[in-house]
């Protein structure tokens, strides 16, 4: 049975998760660059006040980065559950490789930013270069075609997964200022029912779903970012035997183009209406735009091919056959492409406006010069090779 789940894994929904998620990265670039477009014209006011317009008491921006983007994490920790269950992550030996890159993209990232900024009110930016962006990462390594082996999409795929688990504890640990513990515990009361629903085999999604919307509630009004609801309620929604007829498995497949399509493209409209500043040198200049570059091109490559190499040393782990260091080392690149957690996490760590439309600017520069080295780091290895065998 479990040799058969794992067919389903490696034919249908990680094809369809990489299919969908490259195409995706597509449509983020040309938002990013219409909202670019939009937002330096001549009716630049007009489209940033369009996002600040009040519904229900709150900006169409509110909405989108404290509710749609909820229901993008909960899609991240369906992932996450079937990597967990069924993929990259169930053998813990085959797992150790990706989870030490992660790590070493997230710890080395870091480091490189408190080198500029510790001691300095923007240290609390640290998280910005940690995160990395699915979407864009795999629209990059789908321009290769099929001289990418299966193992480096699924080594970057479980990487950016947990990458971004990462970036959700960050989130909920640092990112939290004051913590209303009659709310946060009336939000995991009703994980808990919802636990006990699942262990009782309650297999209906619509109860799953109200209580997830009861959870945000208390969620968003206990001081932890609502969005954290996503990935908890991924968690309690029966897996089964991740087989198509597993409520887990329905979920993620219907999720997939909402979230692909009209989230996520919503929050690049809504997050990159960037003003340009006419003096750029010197917004490159600011120690915490230093960090954020030096973070997400040197420290993502550098943090993935040293923890790799640790791991792979140690006897921990060891490479798959078609991959060798130089691929590790591309796929670092690309993990430095970290747009949308980064600037999530951007809007949570600074409060000035400046720094936020500054720290925006970097992140779209710094993912853009990862994307690119990436991608011909990536296609001189496979040059002359139309497989994708190791050189």
């Amino acid at each position: 049975m479990r040799k058969s789940i794992k067919k389903i894994y490696k034919s249908d929904l990680f094809k369809e998760f990489f299919d969908n998620e490259k195409s995706s990265g597509l449509v983020l670039i040309g938002c990013t660059i219409i909202s670019l477009i939009l937002a330096n014209s001549i009716f630049g006011v007009q489209y940033h006040n369009t996002w600040l317009t009040k519904v229900g008491g709150e900006s169409i921006e509110y909405w989108i980065n404290d509710g749609l983007m909820t229901i993008f994490f909960l899609l991240i920790g369906l992932e996450l559950e079937r990597e967990i269950y069924l993929g990259e992550l169930s053998n813990i030996k085959d797992a150790l490789l990706p989870i030490f890159a992660a790590l070493g993209g997230m710890f080395v990232p870091a480091g490189l930013y408190l080198l500029y900024n510790f001691g300095d009110l923007t240290q609390s930016g640290a998280g910005v270069p940690m995160a990395t962006d699915i979407a864009f990462a795999l629209g990059v390594l789908s321009l290769l075609g099929n001289r990418v082996p299966l193992s480096l999409k699924v080594f970057l795929t479980a990487l950016a997964v947990i990458d971004d688990l990462g970036a959700i504890l960050v989130i909920a640990a640092f990112y939290t200022k004051t913590i209303f513990w009659t709310n946060l515990i009336s939000a995991l009361g009703v994980m808990l029912v919802m636990f006990i629903m699942n262990r009782m085999k309650v297999h209906k999604l619509y109860p799953y779903l109200i209580g997830g919307v009861i959870m945000w509630y208390f969620m968003l009004n206990s001081g932890i970012h609502a969005t954290i609801t996503g990935v908890l309620l991924a968690f309690v929604i029966p897996f089964e035997n991740g087989e198509k007829k597993s409520i887990s498995y329905k979920l993620q497949h219907f999720l997939h183009k909402p979230v692909g399509f009209l989230i996520l493209p919503l929050f690049a409209l809504a997050n990159t209406a960037i003003v340009l500043s006419s003096n750029i040198g010197e917004t490159l200049q600011q120690h915490y735009s230093i960090g954020i570059a030096l973070g997400l091109v040197v420290g993502k490559p550098v943090g993935i091919a040293l923890f790799s190499f640790i791991a792979v040393s140690l006897g921990l782990c060891k490479l798959p056959e078609d991959l060798n260091w130089k691929k590790i080392i591309a796929v670092g690149f690309l993990g430095g492409i970290g747009f949308t957690m980064s600037i999530f996490i951007t809007l949570l760590a600074f409060e000035d406006v400046q720094i936020i439309n500054n720290a925006k600017f970097v992140i779209l520069l710094s993912s853009l010069i990862a994307g690119i080295i990436g991608f011909f780091f990536l296609k001189q290895t496979f040059k002359g090779n139309q497989n994708g065998k190791a050189n």
